[in-house]
């Protein structure tokens, strides 16, 4: 699985790393979580909204930082 944190390096958008790292790394889920900290890059993922969670190349949560029980219901 393919997870990519898109966000410029804002509160959020390290709010939002960590915590997918924490569910991933609760979850076992075998991922590679990665953060897009570059604006040019976000139109490429379609992202308008940071922070934005993109998995596999779909757009699954975008403007806000999800609950960790919302996260785990994505990821599983």
């Amino acid at each position: 699985m393919e997870i990519l944190i898109i966000g410029a390096g804002c509160p959020k958008c390290k709010a939002v790393e960590k915590l997918v790292k924490e569910v991933v790394e609760e979850l076992k889920i075998s991922a590679n979580v990665s953060h897009v900290y570059d604006i040019k890059e976000f139109p490429k993922y379609g992202v308008k909204i940071t922070p934005a969670i993109v998995i596999n190349g779909e757009i699954v949560i975008e403007g806000k930082i999800p609950s960790k029980e919302e996260l785990k219901k994505i990821l599983v």
